[in-house]
């Protein structure tokens, strides 16, 4: 069962996109806390396959904590998936992302962009 790490700071997203991603078979976790240390060390221990990252989290900005994961060897190599309500596709893939979604989205096109991420 694939694992997707949930970087979302909105609660009501993180227990939809939980209850989507479960009825869909993947293991879903959050990070204990959003800031980016915290975040790091999470993705560290947790190791998912994907990491569904907001751009605009309250600690901070998602495309820095994604420059950062692809710093740390050890997990360098999580399949990132970023989400943003303004269309930031170049920007995120330029700071290692790979895919973005922009919101809102319909929950398939989410699925199908998570399992074709994890196939590459």
């Amino acid at each position: 069962m694939p694992k997707v790490m949930l970087i979302e700071d909105d609660q009501t997203m993180v227990s939809l996109l939980t209850t989507l991603l479960k009825l869909e078979g993947f293991s879903v976790s959050t990070p204990e806390n959003h800031h980016i240390d915290g975040v790091l060390n999470d993705v560290r221990k947790e190791r998912p396959e994907v990491a569904f990252v907001d751009v605009n989290l309250n600690s901070g900005s998602g495309l820095d904590l994604v420059r950062e994961i692809r710093r740390e060897p050890v997990i360098q190599k999580t399949r990132i998936l970023m989400s943003s309500g303004l269309n930031l596709q170049t920007e995120c893939i330029q700071a290692g992302a790979d895919g973005f979604i922009q919101k809102p989205f319909m929950p398939d096109e989410l699925i199908e962009l998570i399992r074709r991420t994890i196939k590459l």
